[in-house]
């Protein structure tokens, strides 16, 4: 069936065959191409298109700080590989295009100018798997440079690729570091994208702009080839707009790999999460909610309030609240920052020495420093993108009693007298909290156990814009999410009752982008273009 067509700049009348890539999910586009409704190829060319129409142009989101030039000719081989074979003889991500954060290693490194031109060894083992399950990979998404670890400097910037915004409101902030990530699968840049997180960094771009997000524990996937912060905290996780994509996404990522040690104690075999995908979990299912965690907002408040008892309406039992009882040692602790200055002294140093070239000539934390100061007028952009006091402190670390301790002490308050003696206390099977602000994120990040977020709602439409600073903290209909936490290796038991949420809720839905960030550009403009 031909696709209608519409005059240029319009949006393109939908085949009935074809999935709108704004929610288009990863089943659907393998269903789609399986079918022969379209090609890889068609799918590289439209989200090109929608990218080059959102990404420098229209609302100028910089959310993707660049694409793959060899995308087109990767499709094509996808195309030709496809012919002729059963759809179960192919990967699981077969011809889908997939964007990475640019700290993953590719051919060319980090939102920052320090590295640009750098030489990686190879591929990070995160998407060499995404390639070996058949990715097209389809560009690098920017982010909080560094992964926000450089100093006071706003959520979504980096040297070379500026200022990135939600598509939520014109200048929101997008959240960090993950926030390119999140923005792009948000609007349907891409089928689905990989973050990283320390702390917060892929769930709080997944609340802020409506999408799914999963920090997997430390050890389930990969950090090989990923510029680090701490070899303790660090880890690799999914992004896309359904809790079916990140199980697809983390089936694929998730694996030993003995360039990163911490990886070769997960249990094993590796699960197939598509598998956890069960609509009725919550039924019985234990929750408890530790509130001294959470960041009080009160139209967050009411909506998560609502979403307990939701829960509670399809069989859920909430312990309300579940606090751990180290709650406040965790909050007032300045253990996680004399872990994480640490970690980052050692790890990025250690990352910047296995580089093959550097044509920069930055070697060490201490290169990076003096780079920056000799190319302020890239880096250190006043007023708002001027400081680097995170990397001056991280510099002037050293490993001591002091850190082994905070270490020693991370380990007992996130995990063995936090997550895992309050699961225990109150026989919950995950913990809940909404995703507004850092706190929620950090039992999970000192403990190196898992949690995923998944969208909740939005501010209400009568609420004052914040001032523009130099992006809005908060706006009418800025999204935020709600996430499940668990102990180490409980991804499948999470994105069970993650999915049950989703679909009895379906809280994406709700709302869609500002109108000006929507990419016009579908499958069946492409597709009218090549017949002619």
């Amino acid at each position: 069936m031909d696709s209608s067509h519409s005059e240029p700049g319009e949006p393109c009348k939908q085949d009935l065959h074809l999935p709108d890539l704004y929610e288009a999910s990863i089943t659907e586009l393998q269903r789609g191409l399986s079918l022969g409704h379209f090609t890889t190829v068609d799918l590289v060319k439209a989200y090109l298109a929608r990218i080059e129409e959102v990404n420098h142009n229209g609302p100028n989101l910089r959310a993707v700080l660049e694409t793959n030039p060899k995308a087109l000719a990767q499709a094509a081989v996808a195309d030709d590989e496809r012919k002729g074979r059963p759809t179960d003889a192919l990967g699981l991500l077969h011809g889908i295009p997939i964007i990475v954060k640019d700290n993953m290693a590719t051919s060319h490194e980090e939102g920052s100018y320090a590295l640009l031109g750098s030489v990686v060894p190879r591929d990070a083992t995160v998407v060499s798997y995404l390639r070996g399950a058949g990715a097209i990979i389809l560009g690098k998404s920017n982010l909080s440079e560094w992964s926000n670890f450089r100093g006071v400097v706003p959520s979504g910037f980096s040297g070379r690729g500026g200022q990135g915004t939600s598509p939520y409101y014109p200048l929101l902030n997008p959240s960090g570091s993950s926030s390119g990530s999140a923005v792009a699968v948000a609007i349907g840049l891409a089928a689905g994208a990989l973050g990283t997180e320390t702390d917060g960094s892929i769930v709080s771009p997944a609340g802020a702009n409506n999408i799914v997000g999963l920090k997997p524990t430390v050890g389930l996937t990969s950090r090989a080839g990923v510029i680090p912060i701490s070899s303790h905290q660090d880890s690799v996780g999914p992004m896309a707009r359904t809790v079916e994509d990140v199980a697809v996404l983390l089936s694929v990522i998730a694996g030993r790999d003995e360039l990163d040690p911490a990886t070769m104690n997960q249990p094993q075999p590796v699960p197939d999460y598509r598998k956890a995908l069960d609509a009725s979990a919550l039924r019985g299912a234990r929750f408890g909610v530790p509130r001294k965690f959470q960041s009080h907002d009160e139209p967050v408040d009411a909506a998560f309030d609502q979403a307990i008892e939701l829960i509670r309406a399809q069989g859920g039992i909430v312990v309300d609240p579940a606090d751990f009882s180290t709650a406040e040692e965790i909050l007032e602790s300045r253990n996680e920052a004399i872990v994480l200055d640490t970690d980052f002294k050692i790890d990025i140093n250690k990352y910047l020495s296995e580089l093959k070239e550097v044509p920069t000539g930055v070697k060490t934390l201490a290169d990076l420093i003096n780079f920056n100061n000799a190319h302020a007028d890239q880096e250190l952009i006043p007023p708002f993108y001027a400081d680097q006091s995170q990397f001056i402190a991280a510099d002037a670390t050293v490993v001591d009693e002091k850190y082994h301790a905070a270490l020693a002490a991370n380990a007992d308050l996130g995990r063995a007298r936090g997550i895992d003696a309050t699961l225990k206390k109150y026989h919950l099977d995950a913990f809940l909290l909404p995703i507004a602000g850092y706190h929620a994120a950090t039992p999970s990040a000192i403990a190196g156990y898992p949690l995923i977020s998944v969208p909740l709602g939005f501010q209400p439409e009568d609420i004052v814009p914040t001032e523009a600073d130099p992006t809005i903290q908060n706006a009418p209909g800025a999204p935020f999410g709600i996430s499940f936490a668990g102990t180490a290796f409980s991804e499948f038991k999470l994105i069970s009752l993650a999915f049950a949420y989703e679909q009895a809720t379906r809280a994406r839905l709700g709302r869609r982008a500002y109108e000006a960030a929507i990419p016009k550009i579908q499958l069946a403009d492409v597709i009218a273009e090549r017949r002619g």
